[in-house]
């Protein structure tokens, strides 16, 4: 998008840029027509944070609209294309500030594995049912590496997008949300991870610390058991789960 563009626009340079490079990723999108689609489908003005709530069913359906009304226009944009597209509306490229994936450890005795839920950079900053993607880490007691990255930009397609999301970070035990509803708290506890709420924007690894002190120090039983501490071992442990935060939230 080139300067005029943007000034006719109201747009700052950097969500005008967004826009210009999401667009290039629908082949027969011109820029305006891309406008077009995100002023219809989002209320009030654009910037970096209402780019954000745009999902794939948006672009869908706002081209279907586009296309009606131009003449010309390729009807055949391809799924893997929206999805580029609203990746980079979402600025995902951000992961290029994100530290570099790390190998997952080979012995898995004593490690945990812990989803993040998260928006910019590595930041706990993420709702459960509308974060951008899930940040992985696996856990020692002495380290803590990131493992991976989860798009959650296929939720939005999916029947059931929070069963979708569970699903998606089925292989951790442990989840950090800001906040998450009863319905979705219930389909993350029974695809097998526990969930913690910590409402405050925290940097990830500062919350995953604090975690890793309590698994070193006194694990609760929850936190034994996922270790694989044996049933003898766990019941000397407090049941009364005290060790948890007064900023954290342990969601049943």
């Amino acid at each position: 998008m080139n300067a005029p563009v943007a000034a006719a626009s109201g747009l700052n340079r950097e969500t005008a840029l967004r826009i210009a490079l999401a667009a290039r990723a629908m082949p027969g999108v011109s820029v305006g027509q891309l406008l077009e689609v995100l002023n219809t489908r989002i209320a009030g003005g654009l910037d970096a944070d209402s780019l954000k709530t745009v999902t794939v069913t948006d672009i869908k359906a706002g081209l279907a609209g586009v296309e009606n009304e131009e003449d010309g226009m390729d009807p055949g944009i391809a799924l893997a294309d929206m999805k580029s597209c609203v990746r980079i509306l979402w600025g995902e490229d951000d992961t290029d500030a994100l530290p570099p994936l790390q190998a997952p450890f080979e012995d898995r005795s004593g490690v945990l594995r812990v989803a993040v839920a998260s928006n910019n950079h590595e930041l706990l900053d993420g709702h459960f049912g509308s974060c951008l993607r899930f940040l992985v880490y696996e856990m020692s007691r002495t380290e803590l590496r990131l493992v991976d990255i989860r798009s959650t930009v296929d939720a939005d397609l999916a029947e059931d997008r929070n069963a979708y999301r569970a699903e998606l970070i089925g292989d951790c035990q442990v989840l950090f949300v800001q906040s998450i509803g009863g319905p979705a708290a219930a389909k993350v506890v029974r695809a097998g991870l526990y969930p913690l709420k910590m409402k405050d924007t925290s940097p990830a690894r500062e919350a995953l610390e604090r975690l890793q002190e309590v698994m070193v120090s006194s694990p609760p039983p929850w936190m034994a058991k996922l270790l694989g501490v044996n049933a003898e071992q766990r019941a000397r442990f407090d049941r009364d789960e005290a060790w948890v935060p007064s900023d954290v939230a342990m969601t049943d």
